[in-house]
């Protein structure tokens, strides 16, 4: 007779992988806290805004033109250094264009490019750390 092993329940909220791999982190990581620390402001644009506010090499935007534009989103995430990163969001499907819906897309994509500069700054502080333990030792 085979046992029947009874598997976790995962809760299938939105937080539940970070709350996972909270429970099971041992030494310093990279938050979705840090991520939003990090974050002093947000600046959101389609392309067609783009092309209407370009001073050069745009003109003239057709109304074609202005509505495909439109379908695509740019968040851009501006962080406390100053450095910059964007997310874009796409619309494929005119009738389906929602501009709340493209610019939380663009942002998450935006997101998504701040972990690994996060992660790599972290891992340099953890190098120097230890670098400065040696040292001491010494």
């Amino acid at each position: 007779m085979t046992e029947t092993v009874q598997l976790p329940v995962i809760d299938p909220g939105p937080d539940s992988l970070e709350r996972e791999i909270a429970a099971k982190a041992t030494a310093p990581r990279v938050t979705p806290a840090d991520i939003e620390a990090e974050i002093v402001s947000e600046h959101y644009f389609t392309a067609a805004d783009g092309a209407r506010m370009a001073p050069t090499g745009n003109m003239p935007i057709h109304s074609a033109d202005l509505k495909t534009l439109g379908l695509l989103t740019f968040c851009v995430l501006v962080l406390r250094n100053g450095f910059t990163v964007t997310g874009e969001s796409a619309c494929a499907s005119p009738e389906n264009f929602d501009a709340d819906i493209g610019k939380r897309i663009a942002r998450a994509n935006a997101e998504q490019k701040v972990w690994p500069l996060m992660g790599y700054a972290l891992r340099t502080r953890l190098g120097d750390a230890r670098r400065v333990e040696k040292d001491i030792i010494i």
